[in-house]
């Protein structure tokens, strides 16, 4: 049922003229589901009141409630045609009225994590980009149909909403920002394996991938209630810049069964590292923060260790945000293993120095799609220097891309060795006492794979192609007898 409505969806989108790719068909979706949702879980609240026998005051007053200007009802339970706008009288109100009054939900509460500061940030950074009130009186019968009032109803939504948010890496280089390999992310948490009690931040969280896949990790039939309301409320923090992210992570974690997402809508790399105190740190950081971009020199001021590179200031960002004793992996660019520039030097120095980086996993080109560059994920743990880190090149013996992606069975083995840091084809353990004090230089060299043979000279390859020549005029001239 979801599927097809999904499908529905989308073909409405397309008949649109003012959405054109899948971003723009992402982010409408997203308030739509969100009000939907909003709707749904006001009338589960109402429910809860009028069996406790107390009176509920609703988030959002009745006019702009979901059932009295996307879904107005008959008393037979079909959509009320005399009652529903359409047409341009549907759009003058979405943009007149109904954004105008969600954006003030942000100013009636200082509280970031509650769901009305949710709602006045949602509205506040994303825009109604339907043109035809004809196309939006449609998407909106179609939603409607959608109920997420059960569990195994929001498992299927959220698997269908991951499907759109994978898609969008096929929108533009932008969209691809917004999607890390599940497989990936999965490894990552079984080897930190994250526990009940213990909180987990992504300071770079896109559309929450990280924390969606460690709620799934964490979350069991058998929970008793006090477990239930850690998970809902104490467990996952996030932080992310971009408006269109931001939405998508916080319907994400919605539709996973996450009711009000401890996500902010705010630029991470603002915060100065020197001003983290101990109740601002976490037992777990999970992030795939983004590569290259560049931040201004203000920025740059709030870290120690200087850089152009985006993901240098993550780093450090997590290094601090850990507790004593806190694990985390990071995605990074393989480069920032080797790259001999001030600031990769000094915070590969920091990082041993500091953490105890115990597993350095080798991504293959094509891991995520649409990069055109290698990563690595380092597995460190705070507040013990490194003595030896363990290396796994994940061969998962074919050309990934599209049709072939990243899988789960491609990890198994490096789950598998990982708690005992095994040796085998691919994996090896090298001794922080064996690095150059010099560099600190963290490369990727399998000791086990086949030596290659040596490269001949340059003298040596002309005399080769000398002796071939020869050999060649020589076949001619006896071709040219027999004529």
């Amino acid at each position: 049922m979801f599927e097809n409505a999904f499908n529905n969806i989308d073909r409405t989108l397309r008949n649109d003229e003012g959405l054109a790719s899948e971003l723009d068909y992402a982010e409408q979706t997203s308030w739509l589901l969100f009000l939907k949702y909003l709707d749904d879980l006001e009338e589960d609240r109402r429910d809860e009141a009028e069996i406790e026998g107390q009176d509920y005051a609703p988030m959002v007053d009745e006019p702009y409630s979901w059932k009295t200007w996307a879904a107005p009802k008959t008393a037979d339970g079909k959509l009320d045609h005399n009652a529903a706008l359409t047409g341009a009288d549907l759009i003058d109100f979405v943009n007149g009225k109904l954004f105008p009054y969600l954006k003030k939900f942000r100013e009636s509460t200082d509280n970031p994590d509650s769901l009305e500061y949710k709602i006045g940030e949602i509205f506040s950074e994303i825009v109604n980009k339907f043109r035809s009130g004809y196309s939006l009186r449609d998407a909106l019968e179609i939603i409607d149909q959608l109920d997420f009032g059960s569990t195994k109803a929001k498992h299927e939504l959220s698997d269908l909403y991951e499907t759109r948010i994978k898609r969008m890496g096929n929108a533009g280089r932008n969209g691809g920002e917004y999607y890390t390999p599940r497989p990936l992310i999965r490894a990552m948490i079984k080897v930190t394996d994250p526990q009940i009690g213990e909180t987990i931040y992504d300071g770079a969280c896109g559309s929450a991938g990280f924390l969606c896949e460690a709620w799934d990790y964490l979350r069991r039939d058998d929970l008793s209630a006090a477990e239930w309301d850690t998970l809902q409320r104490k467990t996952f923090y996030g932080q992310e810049k971009k408006s269109l992210a931001y939405v998508l992570g916080v319907m994400n974690m919605i539709l996973h069964g996450i009711d009000a997402p401890s996500i902010r809508h705010t630029n991470t790399l603002t915060e100065n590292v020197m001003d983290i105190q101990e109740g601002d740190r976490h037992d777990i950081v999970l992030a795939n923060p983004p590569f290259g971009g560049g931040e201004r020199k203000e920025v740059q001021q709030n870290f120690p260790i200087k850089s152009g590179e985006t993901a240098y200031l993550f780093l450090q960002h997590f290094m601090r945000k850990l507790r004593a004793g806190g694990r985390g992996a990071i995605v990074i660019k393989n480069t920032f293993l080797s790259n001999t520039d001030g600031a990769s030097v000094a915070l590969r120095k920091e990082l041993l120095e500091t953490c105890d980086l115990h597993t350095v996993l080798d991504c293959p080109g094509g891991a995520f799609q649409g990069a055109g560059v290698k990563t690595v994920v380092l597995f460190f743990k705070k507040g013990a220097k490194t003595r030896s880190v363990w290396y796994y090149q994940l061969d998962p013996g074919r050309s990934l891309g599209k049709t072939n992606p990243l899988n789960d069975d491609d990890l198994a083995e490096f789950v598998a060795l990982q708690p005992g840091v095994e040796d085998s084809a691919q994996s090896w353990s090298v001794p922080v006492d064996s690095l150059d004090p010099e560099t600190w230089d963290l490369s990727v060299k399998n000791p086990n794979a086949p030596e290659e043979a040596p490269l001949r000279s340059p003298e040596e390859i002309i005399d080769a192609m000398l002796a071939r020549d020869v050999e060649t005029a020589q076949i001619l001239e006896d071709i040219r007898g027999m004529l």
